[in-house]
């Protein structure tokens, strides 16, 4: 088997069979995921703690997205270590608002009123503050309703986690 062959069967899934097991490196060698060595690691955790960051700012201030920068947290820390990963799956933020979503893809009745309620009362400031530009009130006006109709009508509702 050649060397590369042999580091894409290393980094292979579990449930990819390998047509070439005489080497002993078949399914039960394989990792789990990959994760990035080293350095690679240590800026996949600064990015991960970077974007949860700002992703936390965005939860309280309307001009930052929430759910973008949370995502991608997910996905740096998940690149990052286990540690790491485990840590922000823990968070109150994670276990509230995106447990249910990334596991079911749906929300409680309360996760959804955790979301919808600040993001209205923070639109509804923007709204107030920016009378005298017809533009900006547009874009907080579109942006809220989007906000609603995704979190309220789109996302399936769980009812039993209410």
């Amino acid at each position: 088997m050649t060397e590369k062959n042999a580091e894409l069967v290393r980094i292979a899934p579990k449930s990819i069979a390998c047509p070439d097991n005489a080497d002993g490196l078949g399914p039960s060698a394989a990792a789990p995921a990959r994760r990035a060595g080293g350095v690679g690691r240590k800026v996949w955790g600064a990015l991960g703690l970077a974007t949860f960051g700002l992703g936390a700012v965005g939860a309280v201030l309307p001009v930052l997205p929430t759910t973008p920068f949370i995502l991608l947290a997910a996905f740096c820390f998940a690149r990052s270590s286990q540690r790491l990963d485990a840590w922000f799956h823990g968070t109150a933020l994670y276990r509230v608002v995106f447990s249910g979503y990334m596991e079911r893809r749906m929300m409680s009745v309360r996760a959804k009123l955790s979301l919808l309620v600040p993001v209205s009362v923070l639109m509804a400031l923007g709204m107030y503050f920016t009378s005298g530009i017809p533009l900006l009130r547009a874009i907080i006006a579109v942006v809220w309703a989007a906000h609603i109709v995704y979190f309220g009508l789109w996302v399936k509702t769980d009812r039993a986690g209410a």
